[in-house]
């Protein structure tokens, strides 16, 4: 068996978890907690750390290199605990976040910070996958659901948390301690699956496909340094943009070609044959693009237009995550409880569309309280989305492909949001210039020849003309991006309509009106989750 649990299944205690697992529960959610909350928090600090380090100009590299080593070592993360064994590499990971955090906290200039943080993003590129895939082993579907729903929990307080826990740490202690407090609560993780998380250990004689992890780094590089540099560094039709993308095109056309050929590919092209795994991978694309663009433009909208303070900028989203922490929850207790999951994709897709569209009809006169009231709309969406994602696309696959097919949702999502943010971001700039040239002439192109998102420092000095112009310019900026989110958000929609409920593993007997068309999902669903012992 590709991986034996050595405590219980909930189906064998009863549906109880045996406290062994609920101790690893805990740990994983630490793990989760730290790969969520850094860039929240070094979010907070970064003009302190400007202040002492310097660089200035190559500010954005802190966050940039981060994400590009996450979004690279994602799948490779994913594969390796395939080869060998889920324990050692998820562990293997956390060292390697926190030694990057370590050294990160004792950087003496930016280009030592830079260098750290690429460190910290390998690391923290196999906490998402490994905390997904070790609740696949340990969890059959019909139980993960609800455990999964923690996670989004997780997710959804680390947004509205982390702002607020960086600014107060950076305060009291320095911002050496946003980097430093990772140290902690990453021992305990650590201790804690050390001590209790118990799965064989492998000993695979394969080899890791070099190459194609090459080729796919290569692909995920020049696409993010696009979605990064195209529209701010660079234009979108200069040299470098057209270079990167010709790169990143090649890379991964060269990349599928060899997972065809590699006896042990990074991302076997086998699991795309399942059209749940597909579909969810979409699905996870377009909320990764939804859910980072709305929590760029939502703050900048209620602090440029409503006048809403920056101080506590995670608590703007509230409505919309506590919303999505909510749903996460009830969607994962009723999908344990019944076995039924394509209600939440399909319901999902819809009220994230229909939300998106009312967040595009905010102008200078809409009250926080109604933006509240639409921002919990597209939470509702997103909270039916997140972890049912994740658990349809475990669900699709034989157990020896669960940590790719988990590493391949969260680099699909991880993608999204990379796009996400650029195109909307490039749309929102296009319409704040025009409305800013429109309204205030030289001076307003002035105003924001920088750049289209003012803090609110630099609004404050603003006469009152150019302040009143670039409010109305904020609310036609966001007014097409959330309407391009909207559009994106229907492909959500459609793909859901399209999923096949299978029945999830672990979830009883199987009935004899299960689909049987010669779909992959079928012959999925009937391999066994965990053997207990």
């Amino acid at each position: 068996m590709a991986d034996t649990v050595e405590a219980a299944t909930g189906e064998a205690g009863g549906g109880k978890q045996p406290r062994s697992v609920r101790v690893v529960l805990l740990a994983l959610m630490i793990a989760m907690m730290l790969a969520m909350l850094d860039n929240m928090i070094i979010g907070t600090a970064m003009p302190t750390i400007v202040g002492e380090l310097g660089g200035l100009e190559h500010l954005s590299w802190v966050v940039t290199a981060y994400t590009l080593a996450t979004a690279a070592s994602t799948p490779l993360w994913g594969k390796l605990g395939d080869l060998y064994g889920r324990k050692g590499t998820f562990m293997a990971s956390i060292v390697i976040f926190l030694i990057g955090s370590a050294l990160s906290g004792m950087a003496q200039d930016m280009g030592q910070l830079i260098g750290f943080r690429a460190v910290q993003g390998l690391g923290a590129g196999g906490l998402m996958v490994g905390v997904m895939a070790i609740i696949g082993d340990l969890i059959p579907p019909r139980e993960r659901g609800k455990y999964q729903g923690m996670m989004a929990g997780v997710m959804a307080l680390a947004m509205i948390g982390g702002p607020l826990v960086g600014g107060t740490i950076t305060d009291h202690w320095g911002w050496r301690w946003s980097f430093y407090i990772n140290l902690p609560l990453g021992a305990v993780a650590l201790v804690a699956i050390s001590a209790v998380l118990h799965l064989p250990k492998k000993r695979s004689q394969a080899r890791i496909d070099y190459l194609g992890a090459a080729l796919l780094t290569v692909g995920i590089t020049a696409i993010v340094l696009v979605t990064t540099w195209g529209g701010t560094e660079y234009a979108w039709s200069s040299a470098r943009i057209m270079e990167l993308i010709g790169i990143g095109v090649a890379a991964l056309v060269g990349f599928v070609f060899w997972q065809t050929r590699a006896a042990e590919p990074i991302v076997p092209l086998h699991i795309f044959r399942s059209r749940n795994f597909t579909l969810m991978s979409g699905i996870g694309f377009v909320t990764g693009f939804v859910m980072f663009g709305a929590t760029l433009f939502l703050p900048l909208y209620q602090q440029s237009v409503q006048g809403a303070s920056a101080t506590n900028s995670g608590l703007l989203l509230l409505p919309m995550l506590s919303a999505m922490l909510v749903t996460s929850m009830v969607a994962g207790r009723i999908t344990t409880n019944t076995g039924r999951y394509k209600i939440f994709p399909v319901a999902g897709g819809a009220l994230m569309t229909v939300g998106l569209f009312l967040l595009s009809t905010m102008d200078t006169d809409t009250t926080r309280f109604t933006s509240g009231v639409y921002m919990a709309v597209v939470g509702l969406g997103m909270g039916c989305l997140m972890q049912i994602t994740m658990l349809v696309a475990q669900n699709s696959v034989e157990m020896k492909d669960m940590g790719v097919a988990s590493s391949s949702t969260t680099l699909f999502r991880t993608l999204g949001s990379s796009f996400g943010v650029a195109i909307m971001g490039a749309l929102f700039n296009s319409r704040v210039q025009h409305e800013m040239t429109e309204r205030a002439g030289a001076l307003g192109s002035k105003v924001t020849e920088q750049s289209a998102q003012l803090d609110a420092a630099s609004l404050a000095k603003l006469p009152e003309a150019a302040r009143e112009a670039y409010q109305h310019a904020v609310s036609s900026g966001t007014h097409g991006a959330f309407l391009l989110g909207a559009a994106v958000a229907v492909l959500a929609l459609v793909a859901a309509v399209f999923v096949k409920e299978v029945p999830l593993k672990g979830a009883g007997p199987q009935t004899s009106d299960a689909p049987a068309d010669g779909d992959d999902d079928t012959a999925a669903a009937k391999t066994p989750v965990a053997e207990t012992v």
